[in-house]
Formats: C-alpha cells, structure tokens, sequence
C-alpha cells in the first residue's frame, strides 16, 4: 500500500513538480506530506477547486510542464467549468494531472453530504470525457498509474485524473507549526455566541467541525437545534444561504457561523451581501487560519483581515475579537447593530478528538428548522 511518501515520490518521478489544490480529508496524508515537502514557489494551496485548475493552467504555460491538482470529488462542481473551457484538449489543451479523493465511493459507508457524489464521480468524468484510473493500493501499480497518467495528459495535451478510493494511501504525521497563543478555542466561540444571540435568531453554521461542535451545545444544554441549519457539505456557501434567509424575513435575525477557508473559496459572496445591505444579517467569521476539518493544511487568512474586507464590500459595520471578553462585548454589539454586519474572531485551530456528530438527517434538519420559522 502506497504511504504518502511513496505515493509522492512515484507523482514526482512521473513528472509532477507543481502542486496546488483544495485540501481533502481522504488525501489527507499527500496533502500534508506536500505542504511539508515542497517550498511554496511550487505548491499553491488554493481558494477552491477551479482556481487551482487555473493555477495549473497558468503553470503549464510558463513551463510546459503538468502541475497536479489535488481536490475531494465533491469539487468536481467548482472545478468542471474551467476544466471543460479552459483546459480541454478542445479549447486550450492544457495538460495536468488530478489526484482525486473519493469520499462516497460506491458500496462504501460515508456521510450523507457524500453518497450522491460518490456515485456520480466516474459517470461525471465520463460525461466531460476526462480520461481517469483508480488509484490501486499497490506501491509499483501505483507508480505505474502515476507514469501512464502523466504520458497522457503529456501526449494528448489533456487533464487526466487519479482517482483515490479510501484508504489507499497510508497515513502520514505532518510537521507542524505551534498553534498560535490564543485564548480561544473554536467550540468555546460558537457555545458564547449561541448562548447570547437574539432568541428568535436563526443560525446557520458552515459544513465541517463548526456545525458539529454547535449541535453538541445544543445537545449538551438540552436545547432543540430546530433554529440551527447544520451544513453538509456545499463548502463556502454558508453566507449565501443566510442572504437568502434574512432576505426572505428581514425582521428576523440571521446569524451565520463561518470558517477562514470557507469564505475565501467563495470571497464574492461579502460582496453580493454588500449590495444587498441586509439589516438583519451578521455574518461570524472563525480564524484559525487553517483547514480544519480537513487536515490543518493553512488557509492565506493570516494575511487577510476579514473585517476590512467586509467593510470594502459594503458591510456597515466589521470588527475582530480575540478574547473571551472581547467576544462577549462584540455580540451584544452587533446584536445591536443595523447590519449587515461581520465579526472575525481569531480562534485556535483543532477540536476535542470525541466530537460528535448530528444525529438528525440533513432532511431533518431542513424540516425541524422550516417547521419553527413557520410558528
């Protein structure tokens, strides 16, 4: 079986030296066997799966060599455009290499948010002519896929896709930095501000670790979630569906719990809520300046102040909280506050190893929260 070490030497040795991509739970050992081997003028941890196609694109031009690009098949979606009107051998021709995780795989237990993409990821493929192998769990097959891989992307002038069934590659303990000397853990930020927020407030909080450690507050105090809307998958889209909500009521108060990487996969969004200035929203950001529920791989926020941007794009009123106190201060200052306004609070990265998950259905959820807005 191919450890993450393995597994990049065969890439690299096939003719990969530019890596960028997504971070994805399942490729989680080649994502951070690569963000601790390769200098950052050849690996770009990108803003979500079509840019990094881009980025490969942009790559093989100055070079005239493949990049690879690692991504979860659930971002297929964001990377299908500019594979289909940028990359393919019918437009520009620009050969490159995807290392696909797949989450769902047919036959294989997975979450919900994952069986539906699962399935759909060959014909997807298939449908859009991109040629692709399953990885096999073999150290010399994979060489060999790995070679036969980038001869064809080379050769046809063509992405061409790898894709990674569960447990493939072996796991891989990653060098890292030590988390920044924050007082505040992500959990204890969300149990805060659901705990003090408006009590006809809905919230919406974003696919991953965040949703989780807000239904276990609620579990652990015996509170219904039937005002909470727990994302599933639909990555970077939380201040989207929270336009929607505050849109469709603006004389309820919808609070939407992001994360660093998911607002930059979809940075836009700060704008489109700008232009439509609803008074009722307050958008939460949680930095910890990683990709957290997917490995800790970093996300560029270190150098992003999510309240500034907010403000450029037409937010009425962004401001940045640390402390527990602080926190505290903050919420009851937005609460109070015509938005649509935007706080960033700066959290350490990681979780508790024993959270939980929902035990409701994503549809259940959907019905609880639908119920509650209607009483």
């Amino acid at each position: 079986m191919p450890t993450a070490k393995s597994a990049f030497e065969a890439l690299t040795a096939a003719g990969l030296g530019f890596w960028t991509g997504v971070p994805d739970s399942l490729l989680k050992p080649l994502c951070a066997y690569v963000a601790d081997h390769v200098p950052d003028n050849r690996h770009v941890i990108a803003a979500n799966e079509g840019g990094a196609v881009a980025i490969a694109a942009g790559h093989y031009l100055g070079t005239g060599r493949p990049a690879a690009v690692y991504l979860q098949n659930s971002g297929l979606g964001n990377a299908m455009n500019p594979l289909v009107s940028l990359a393919d051998p019918e437009v520009y021709g620009i050969p490159m290499v995807l290392i696909i995780g797949w989450r769902g795989e047919p036959g294989k237990h997975d979450e919900p948010q994952h069986l539906k993409q699962g399935g759909a990821t060959i014909p997807m493929l298939d449908a859009i002519g991109l040629p692709h192998t399953v990885a096999p769990a073999d150290d010399g097959a994979f060489a060999q896929a790995a070679n036969e891989a980038v001869r064809r992307a080379n050769s046809e002038s063509r992405p061409v896709a790898v894709v990674v069934p569960k447990g493939t590659i072996t796991d891989y303990a990653p060098t890292r930095a030590a988390p920044p000397d924050l007082p505040l853990s992500r959990e204890a930020a969300v149990t805060r501000i659901a705990g003090a927020i408006q009590p006809n407030a809905v919230i919406v909080a974003t696919t991953g670790k965040t949703s989780r450690e807000l239904y276990e507050h609620r579990a652990r105090n015996g509170h219904s979630t039937e005002r909470d809307f727990l994302m599933v998958g639909s990555m970077g889209h939380a201040s989207q569906i929270a336009l929607g909500l505050a849109l469709s009521d603006p004389k309820r108060p919808v609070w939407v719990l992001d994360g660093d990487g998911a607002v930059i996969m979809h940075m836009g969004s700060l704008s489109v809520i700008g232009e439509h200035a609803p008074e009722n929203l307050r958008h939460v950001v949680l930095n910890n300046h990683v990709h957290d529920s997917v490995g800790g791989q970093p996300t560029p926020s270190e150098r992003t102040d999510f309240a500034q941007v907010a403000l450029a794009a037409g937010y009425v009123h962004a401001e940045t909280a640390s402390d527990e106190a602080g926190l505290v201060d903050a919420v009851e200052r937005i609460a109070d506050t015509p938005g649509p306004a935007l706080l960033q609070v700066l959290v350490r990265p990681g979780a508790r190893p024993d959270l939980g998950r929902p035990e409701t259905s994503p549809g259940q959820n959907k019905d609880a929260l639908m119920r509650w807005l209607e009483q």
